[in-house]
Parts: structure tokens; sequence; C-alpha cells
């Protein structure tokens, strides 16, 4: 590995590495054997933890990845012929390459938002011809925790979705990939917007704020427990050396290192923000997580690009995604700004 080349970017925060607490907590459950597939003593402390956090009915689950998370949870709330609303923008309709429509056969309806946020109303749209055997019966509301535009829901916000699909019998699903960054830029508990908010079950992210590999699904509605460790097992999530994956979960959640992690990555956001904005660029979403979203030319984005790594987010308009992550530093974000202002 002598030819290895270490950079920073801010393409996302899946680029950075994994944590040393983590590293060292998986280290910790290496010694002897334990056994396979879930049945493990550390596993079973991931579920009293997540319990501390969402409520005594909390369940954890663990999954390798994001989207298997997604679709192990979906999958749950749904009967073969039922389907899921969620943002046009969400991860689970543009960015996981249709894995819950092939691996799990669910129908997305797709609503478009301003700042990637649902509300009752923008629901209501797609809650039409119910008990048509011609359209795919919608089951339950995918939000997703920061948004894939970096947006907040507030607890209220989450609560009125949540009224509204107890309303029409619909379940509350959360992808949480980035729920840690939420929590901190809310200053609130986790059961704050997801149990006491009437959220069903949570995609619970780890590896964007320092694991690494690690996701959960948490059951908080009893109802939906039964068929997830089936789904776990057929949907290839079911991870054999599970205490692997519960360890790095339990150094994010047993301690403050979630909140640290996410409260310095959306600092760190936020100091990108107001020095982009300080010279004049326009950055239409708000900066309230660890995204920021700038709009640039394209020569100026390319002549970025020269030297940091990052996605262009809409071609039309030319916005671009600048994300933060756990080990982003002040010199990252000072040597940003400093090629940009010489591009500007």
């Amino acid at each position: 590995m002598t030819t290895r080349k270490i950079w920073r970017g801010f393409a996302s925060d899946n680029y950075a590495g994994v944590h040393p607490e983590i590293m060292s907590a998986m280290l910790a459950v290496n010694e002897g054997h334990e056994i396979a597939y879930g049945d493990d003593t550390v596993t079973a402390r991931l579920d009293e933890l997540m319990q501390q956090h969402f409520g005594p009915q909390a369940l954890a689950f663990p999954m390798f990845n994001g989207t298997g998370a997604n679709v192990v949870a979906l999958q749950a709330c749904t009967k073969r012929w039922e389907a899921v609303i969620c943002a046009e923008t969400a991860h689970i309709n543009a960015d996981e390459g249709g894995a819950p429509e092939k691996m799990a056969g669910l129908k997305l309806w797709t609503v478009q938002t301003p700042d990637g946020k649902l509300t009752p109303e923008i629901i209501d749209t797609q809650m039409f011809d119910i008990g048509s055997v011609h359209r795919a019966q919608p089951s339950v509301v995918s939000i997703t925790q920061t948004t894939e535009l970096g947006t907040l829901y507030t607890a209220a916000e989450i609560r009125a979705i949540s009224d509204y699909c107890k309303k029409h019998g619909l379940y509350l699903h959360l992808d949480g990939a980035r729920i840690s960054n939420a929590a901190a830029a809310l200053g609130s508990k986790f059961r704050e917007f997801t149990t006491d908010a009437g959220v069903d079950i949570v995609s619970f992210g780890g590896t964007k704020i320092g694991a690494m590999g690690a996701e959960a699904v948490v059951v908080l509605n009893p109802a939906l427990t039964d068929s997830i460790a089936f789904l776990r097992k057929t949907s290839m999530q079911l991870g054999s050396k599970m205490r692997f994956m519960s360890a790095q979960l339990i150094a994010l959640v047993e301690g403050d290192l979630w909140s640290r992690n996410a409260t310095h990555a959306n600092k760190m956001a936020a100091k990108l923000d107001a020095g982009l904005r300080a010279m004049g660029v326009q950055i239409p979403n708000p900066t309230q997580a660890n995204a920021v979203f700038p709009i640039f030319t394209e020569a100026q984005t390319a002549k970025l690009q020269e030297q940091y790594r990052f996605y262009v987010w809409n071609l039309a308009t030319g916005q671009v995604r600048l994300m933060c992550s756990w080990d982003t530093t002040d010199e990252d974000i000072d040597g940003f700004l400093e090629v940009a202002r010489g591009i500007l």
C-alpha cells in the first residue's frame, strides 16, 4: 500500500475513514468466539442501547448498508401489491439503483418537493384510487432525515406527517442515513423526532458518521417486528459475524461519539457555507446539517474539481454538493475557500 495516495475532498461523508474509537471497538470484540448471526452478547447490548435512545419497544437489526436497510424496512411495511410514497429526490428513488423495485418488488409513488421534504398536503396528492386493483395501493410513507437536499424535518413536521399516516392507515419510515447529523442540528434526542413523533421504523445510519460499514433497521412499532429477521436473511443483509457490525454501532451510541462526530461535521459545513456566501456565491438551499449546495458556473466547477473532488447535483442549474465529514478539518475548509476565492 506504499503507492496509496492520501487526499481530502468534499464528495461524500462516505469517503471519510473509520473513527479510531470504532476501530478499537471492533478489536475489543475480536478475541474468542461468539455465536454467529446475531445471537451474540454484543448484539444484545446494542438492543439495550437502542432502547435507551428510542424507547423500550425498540429493536435493532444490524445491516451491511443503507440501501439494504431501506429495502428490508420498506418490505416490512408493505404487502406484495402495495406501494411507497416518497419525495422524487429520495435516496430510495434516485440513488439505490432501483433496489426497492428489483429486490423488493415495490412501486414508488414519487412527488416533487421544493426542499426535499414531504408534507401531509404533498403526500395527499398520491392518495387516490384507494381500493382500485388497477393502482398499487399506498402503504407506507418514507421520509429522509436529513434530506437529500440537506434540509431538516422538525419533530413537529414529522408528527404532522405521522398523524396523516395514522388517519389513512399508512406506516411511516424514516431513512436516517444521516440521523446523527439531524439530531445534532436539532439539539434533540433521537426519540424526539422518531418514536415520540410517531415514526414506525427507522433506517439508522452508522457508516456516514464514522463506522466502517454498519447500519441498522430499528423497529419502533412492534407490529412490524416479526418479519424483519426473515426479510433481512432473504435480502442478503444477515451478517454471520454480526458482533463486529454491532460493535461499531455500540461505539457510536453508547457514549456521545455520534454527537461529537455529527456536531463537528455540521460545524464545518456552516463554516464552508459562510465563507462561500461571503464571496457572493449563491446557495439556494439552507445549510442545516453537513451538506452545502452552492451554484457555480461549469467552468468554475471544472477548475475547483482539479483540486477537490465533489459532485455536481444539478447540471441544469450548476448546483453542486459539498459534504463535510466527521474528519473534515478547518484546514480543509480554509483550503477550499482559498482555491474558490482565486477562481471566483
